[in-house]
């Protein structure tokens, strides 16, 4: 039988981080709209995370860039207004927007905190056609949460995210496969879906300088020069894709537990990983005793800031389901392929499932026998008074907590 033909849309908030902060700030009060000035979202001028990490329309015309210091972005512009990150309300938002993208489909995948992909196949007798289902979508955010957010429509997730790219602010746009020679090969090379800024100076000595020259440059060759990698860079230049959009019920299927976070500024040093990687220990391991579920691997995955992706895996000699069990063997697998490039996502997986009473008592391994009644206790607390009911001093005072993500669901309530 012939397959379906798919129709995938792909929806990104315009200037999250700032959008977000300006709308919460007009809903306390505050009269004059940041979006609208040269403004940002950035660290303190004297931390080390002192970046941008946002910045508004305004504030683009004088050169300013996401990831520079706030102290080279206020030297092009002196009256750059900036605020504090608020990363409680950005999962707010985020959950809030998520939450409207499901009304249209069940088949909707979060890609990072502020984009997502929606399987909208089959589903034009309920909303009508895409382009008319992607304003009322577009519509529905913005009056209902108040930000705006691009739509990018096409047959596979590749393309729809790269048609969201093509142009900005607030734009529904198409880029279908008969669409790839006008609206895709035009384009530089380096705004290639998974091309980055190592990645790009190489096509580059390769005379490769837009998409369309990748697409019909020899496989051969870029096999050569980048093993695998070169054979998806030129299925991507092509346009072609063939991951399903992943959901829900996806994912409780799989063989696995985990979660992962992209991270709003590069982590450069282990003691920030380290609190990322416990934050995303805790909701995994969590996930593990919701279900009575042990994992005898622990997995992580590291996505540096060019987009290069390394994962590892740490296999245990008995299986655990306790929190800092599951963030030992998570450090251990991180520090075994992390050699200080700066991370742009970090992830943590539970894998080799097994129930709960195949835990057994090893010499080779610490007991954790302890951790896992106090990790008991704390689940009760939390299911009665509230996932912040008691929380780790390692979180208190810092954004990484925000970074727990997902759902958590015990005696049907949800955290």
């Amino acid at each position: 039988m012939p397959k379906t033909k798919r129709t995938i849309f792909h929806i990104d908030v315009n200037n999250a981080f700032l959008s977000w902060t300006a709308v919460q700030r007009l809903k306390d009060g505050e009269f004059l709209d940041i979006r609208e000035i040269p403004s940002a979202i950035a660290g303190e001028s004297q931390s080390r995370r002192g970046i941008i990490l946002a910045k508004s329309t305004p504030a683009k015309r004088f050169g300013i860039q996401t990831g520079e210091p706030t102290i080279k972005a206020k030297q092009k512009c002196p009256d750059l207004l900036c605020f504090p990150p608020d990363f409680p309300l950005y999962s707010r938002c985020s959950e809030s927007m998520f939450q409207i993208l499901q009304t249209y489909s069940d088949r909707v995948e979060q890609f990072s905190i502020d984009e997502g992909f929606l399987d909208y196949t089959g589903m034009e007798a309920l909303f009508g056609q895409p382009l008319d289902a992607a304003k009322q979508i577009q519509q529905t955010i913005y009056q209902t949460l108040g930000f705006t957010v691009n739509i990018g429509i096409s047959s596979n997730k590749l393309l729809a995210k790269m048609a969201g790219e093509l142009e900005k602010p607030n734009k529904i746009l198409t880029l279908y496969p008969e669409e790839i020679p006008e609206k895709l090969w035009t384009l530089p090379v380096e705004e290639l879906f998974m091309v980055g800024r190592r990645t790009a100076p190489k096509l580059h000595k390769m005379g490769i300088r837009t998409i369309g020259e990748l697409a019909h440059y020899p496989t051969a060759l870029l096999t050569k020069e980048f093993q695998s990698y070169g054979m998806l860079l030129h299925a991507f230049a092509n346009g072609i894709d063939d991951s399903s959009v992943s959901t829900s019920d996806t994912q409780t299927t799989a063989k696995s537990i985990g979660n992962s976070t992209t991270i709003a500024y590069d982590v450069t040093d282990a003691q920030t990983a380290h609190r990322i990687l416990l934050a995303l220990s805790e909701t995994v391991s969590l996930r593990l005793r919701q279900s009575n579920l042990c994992a005898q691997e622990i997995a992580v995955t590291i996505k540096t800031n060019d987009f290069i992706v390394h994962s590892h895996q740490k296999q245990l000699y008995n299986a655990i389901d306790c929190t800092n069990a599951v963030y030992a063997a998570a450090k251990d697998a991180f520090h075994a392929i992390w050699h200080g490039a700066p991370i742009r996502l970090l992830g943590v997986r539970a894998g080799k499932l097994c129930q709960e009473d195949c835990i057994q008592l090893s010499f080779l391994e610490q007991d954790w026998e302890k951790q896992r009644q106090a990790d008991n206790a704390m689940d009760i607390i939390r299911m009665k008074y509230g996932k912040n009911a008691v929380q780790r001093s390692t979180f208190i005072g810092e954004c990484e907590k925000a970074y727990e993500g997902g759902k958590l669901k015990i005696n049907n309530r949800i955290f």
